[in-house]
């Protein structure tokens, strides 16, 4: 049984858009054609595109669910390769949270030191205005350094 695009898109999760894209990387084999031109999918290329959606729900970027793929379609691989794969994941994610965690406390402190009134002047502007973008790996040190901003100790400016 094959399907077009639309019908793997739909059996799969995953969006024709998308399903172009990962042919377009080479993350997923180029389809076969029929003589018109069409995209024709089989129910084993439609349980790829499933196992790189469940794998791009997760955060998996591109060249890890390249390698998850080459795992998975090795069936003599060592497990502990996939879990030495997933464990660096969770890694990541850990700083990510971090991160975010970070960003997080500094707007909150941020926020509080707002007035949000009709005054014009406003620590959250001031704070971004100067320092400037900021990496979101740093953003909450350097929010912090710029104005001595520490989540959790309200510092209020004289008016």
């Amino acid at each position: 049984m094959s399907m077009n695009i639309g019908e793997a898109a739909k059996a799969s999760g995953v969006s024709a858009k998308m399903i172009r894209h990962y042919e377009s990387v080479g993350l997923f084999p180029e389809a076969a054609r029929t003589e018109s031109g069409y995209r024709q999918y089989t129910a084993k290329e439609v349980s790829t595109l499933r196992f790189i959606r469940q794998s791009r729900d997760l955060g998996f970027s591109i060249e890890q669910i390249r390698a998850l793929l080459g795992l998975w379609q090795d069936r003599k691989r060592p497990s502990r390769q996939v879990r030495a794969l997933a464990q660096a994941h969770i890694e990541e994610l850990d700083d990510k949270l971090k991160e975010l965690h970070a960003m997080k406390a500094t707007l909150e402190h941020l926020v509080h030191c707002c007035h949000g009134d009709d005054r014009p002047d406003c620590p959250i502007i001031d704070t971004l205005a100067h320092e400037g973008a900021a990496p979101a790996a740093t953003a909450h040190h350097a929010l912090s350094r710029t104005v001595g901003l520490q989540p959790g100790r309200a510092r209020r400016r004289a008016i």
